[in-house]
This record gives C-alpha cells, structure tokens and sequence, in this order.
C-alpha cells in the first residue's frame, strides 16, 4: 500500500480540495499528508466514506497510484497540480510506457476512424501506448486500433468517472477488454458518477499523460480542441490530421496545421519512432514524390479523386489526404468535376 494512503485520500475526499489546493495544503506541512490530514478535522462519517471506497477498491481490483509510486505516468508527473492519486484498474504495467494521445469528435467518419485506429496498431506495435477518453467514435477507433497489437499494455483509457463508472455504456465490452489488454485510470472516487465539468479535466490528463498529442477530426469548438490546447499548455507536440475543408469537423486539425500550431500527420512515417531502417531510408523519397507528383497530374481541367488514385496508383484515401494538403497550401481548387491546379 502507498505511504500514507488513507491520509491522502482523506484531504483529496474532503469538499472543494483539488489538486491545487491539496498541494497548498502539504506545503504548510512540509509534505506531511498525516499532518495534513489532521489539521482538517475530519467527521467520522468522511473517514467512514473513505474507509468504505477503500474496501470496494480492493473488492474491485482496483488500485491506487501517487504521484511518489514508480508506476505513476511520467509525463503526468511533470504537470503542474496533476492528480495526486490516481486509481487503476488493468495491467499496470501499461503506465511504464511512454505514451501517445489521441482525440477526436466522437461523430467520426469511416475514413477518419479507420486512419486513427492504423495509428494507433502502429504505436502499440512499437510498445508506445495509445491514451484516449474511451468516449465513442475517434477515442474508440484509438483503443480498438491499440489492442489490435500483439502482446499486452497497449492502451490506457482515462475516465471522467470513477475508475469502475463504464460510460459510455455502448463501450462497455472496450472497457472490458482494456482492463484486460491496457489499463483504465481516472483521478476520482472509486464509485463516482461524472458531471460535465469531470470531462473537461478527463480531457487534460489525457493530455498529459501522453508525450505528444494527435488530434482526428474536430469541430473548432469541441472538446477535443479544449485538449489540445491543454496539449499546449503542456508544452507538448501537436500533431493534426487532414480532412476536407468543407466538413465542420476538418475545422479543427485543418486550423492547427494552418496556423503552425500542429504538424501534419499523414500517417506512421511522420513519426521517426515509428520506423524501422528501411522506411528511414524511403521517408524522404515519398515525401518529394507523393503531393508533388499529384500537383504534376493536375492542370486547367478538373481531375476526379478516382481518376487521379489510377494514375499515380493510390488508394482513394490517400489521394483525398494529398488533396487536402495541397488545397490548405493553396495549390488546387475542388470544383465541379474535381480538382483543378491553381
């Protein structure tokens, strides 16, 4: 059991103490959490209640991680008022990894699903775990993507509840087989019912927990722009991937990558830990021939996507994705029939 477990939680448990404030209130005391503990003056009835959230933790195989235990993520650690403790349920193991996050609109397409899911098995693949907020569509596509890796701790799941709060319900067989396969984390009470606002802080332990972040298809107002940004803050890279400038949810990776604020993924390549000697050496050649023989293909007259896919032999999905680099970097236009080079 962590040091000073009880105590902790005691002060966490106790109304309007987050993070911040726990922190404050350890600083009074030189970091000692049974001091602490004791200066609040706890009721009976609020040591019963943790006492009690303890017991059905062990009950549930659920455990607690501090920010002082080895198992606690890295990169959260270094977050300024991270969670002090975090509970667990899974392969605890998957919180030793070094670990990728990826978002997106929970109204995903097929064609943006099924990108970040082959990410995702890309990652896990290498032994780089896939965080996400287990919420349905993009978070969903990321864990599938994961676990469809060989081996164990692929994905980490970070809820907005209590670690054994399934939510959404359709997700409940994902949740299942992350406890089994990866591991599900969340910051409050075994038990604990969200709220709204408990999504919005989901959103940025997801974010800290991963070294980079990988932002899918979003509306510009949407939650998982708030994550990126906490991304951001964090000081973490951001990487956007592509879609059509006339669907809503292009909006928002397509703004990240037109401001700077995002580099482009297009997929594995793009990430150097995601290579092996062979693509190293094939990365720089498909960069110069993949948008620049596409642009050569295009003139005055439109060109549709499945007319350019035959020529420079392509799948459709990778045509549309060139496409979209080149129309945000200003160099063709859709019109009626298709593309045309401007």
């Amino acid at each position: 059991m962590n040091k000073n477990l009880f105590e902790k939680l005691l002060i966490l448990r106790s109304a309007g103490i987050g993070p911040a404030r726990y922190n404050e209130l350890l600083r009074r005391f030189d970091g000692d959490a049974v001091a602490a503990a004791a200066a609040l003056n706890a009721s009976v009835a609020h040591r019963d209640a943790v006492m009690r959230e303890m017991a059905r933790a062990a009950e549930l195989n659920i455990h607690y991680i501090c920010d002082d235990d080895e198992l606690y993520p890295a990169a959260l650690r270094a977050v300024k008022n991270h969670p002090p403790v975090l509970t667990a349920r899974g392969n605890l193991d998957t919180l030793r990894r070094r670990a990728v996050a990826m978002v997106g609109t929970r109204h995903a397409t097929a064609a943006g699903m099924e990108f970040t899911a082959n990410l995702a098995t890309e990652f896990a693949s290498h032994g780089i775990a896939v965080v996400s907020g287990m919420a349905i569509g993009t978070d969903t596509a990321a864990h599938r993507g994961a676990l469809r890796a060989a081996g164990d701790a692929q994905t980490i799941a970070v809820l907005a509840g209590g670690v054994d709060y399934i939510w959404p319900v359709e997700n409940e067989s994902l949740y299942w087989d992350i406890v089994s396969r990866g591991v599900v984390v969340s910051e409050m009470p075994v038990g604990f019912t969200p709220f709204a606002q408990n999504f919005v802080q989901r959103n940025r332990w997801v974010a800290g927990i991963g070294e980079k972040l990988i932002l899918g298809e979003a509306d510009m107002q949407s939650g998982s722009m708030r994550t990126a940004r906490f991304a951001t803050d964090m000081g973490r890279k951001i990487y956007a991937i592509p879609s059509h400038p006339a669907d809503s949810r292009a909006a928002g990776p397509n703004s990240l990558i037109k401001s700077g604020a995002a580099e482009l993924c297009m997929g594995a390549s793009d990430f150097p830990e995601l290579e092996n000697d062979s693509q190293s050496l094939q990365k720089k050649s498909k960069k110069d021939t993949g948008e620049n023989s596409l642009l050569d293909k295009l003139g005055a007259i439109p060109v549709s996507e499945s007319v350019l896919a035959e020529i420079v032999q392509k799948s459709i999905l990778e045509i549309k994705r060139d496409l979209v680099v080149l129309e945000l970097q200003g160099l063709v236009q859709k019109v009626d029939g298709g593309y045309i080079r401007i």
